[in-house]
């Protein structure tokens, strides 16, 4: 069995030595045996590995604790447990497609809000209130509203008082929070719909401008949900090719 040095499985992977030591202390691949010297033999089973951790931190996709079901999966698969590696990579994969259809219809929810097909009630609420009717947590409403997604009136003993459009809008909001929007994103698209109630939705949320110098990864919410599906199931093969060369 042919075996390699620290420098030369860098070469291989195109990656600095020193990522190869991190990925060691991280557990991401198998502690490999020493020589006398003390350098570090590498095998055949660290290369497949270290190519499995990077195929699988391609994408970033961080919401929902996505990320660290990445992060299980490459650890397990260094142990040596294949078969549960390919079950919590499967399981990453149902909850990829879950998020998908969240997005999908956060945006039919915004659409049928602005139709007009959601009646909304007639009643004004207070903060608390407001909370409870949408479920939506005292802390996350100050939040809206300091970064801009929401005014609110007060009444003359300073208490916020929420209308009718006030809720309209809070529930776009909510929607699209629970899809993963970023709070920029969701922004953009209440400032573009002011000016144009028939502006595509989609495009706007998915299509940041090109002036912005952080784009949060929720702005391409759906875009990078299916790329992220799609290196799951590279993963999934790539689990399977393992267990059967290795078991």
């Amino acid at each position: 069995m042919r075996t390699y040095k620290t420098a030369e499985v860098a070469h291989i992977i195109g990656i600095h030595p020193n990522t190869v030591r991190l990925y060691e202390d991280l557990k991401l691949i198998p502690k490999p045996e020493r020589m006398e010297n003390g350098y570090r033999i590498f095998t055949e089973l660290h290369i497949e590995q270290l190519k499995l951790v990077r195929l699988a931190f391609q994408i970033e996709v961080l919401q929902n604790g996505l990320r660290r079901k990445v992060v299980e999966m490459v650890k397990v698969s260094a142990t040596g447990d294949f078969d549960a590696a390919i079950e919590i990579a499967q399981e990453y994969l149902k909850r990829l497609r879950q998020e998908q259809v969240n997005a999908e219809e956060a945006i039919k929810i915004v659409t049928q809000i602005l139709s007009g097909a959601v009646q909304e009630s007639q009643r004004v609420f207070k903060r608390k209130e407001v909370s409870d009717y949408l479920n939506i947590s005292m802390d996350a409403l100050r939040n809206w509203e300091m970064n801009g997604l929401l005014t609110v009136r007060r009444k003359q003993n300073g208490y916020r008082i929420y209308t009718e459009d006030d809720v309209k809008r809070l529930k776009i909001i909510r929607s699209l929070r629970c899809a993963n929007y970023s709070l920029e994103a969701i922004l953009r698209m209440l400032n573009q719909m002011s000016k144009n109630q028939n502006v595509d939705i989609k495009r706007v949320l998915d299509t940041p401008q090109e002036d912005t110098d952080i784009i949060a990864v929720c702005d391409k919410l759906i875009t990078s949900l299916r790329e992220a599906d799609y290196n799951a199931q590279k993963v999934i093969c790539k689990l399977q090719s393992m267990k059967n060369r290795f078991l």
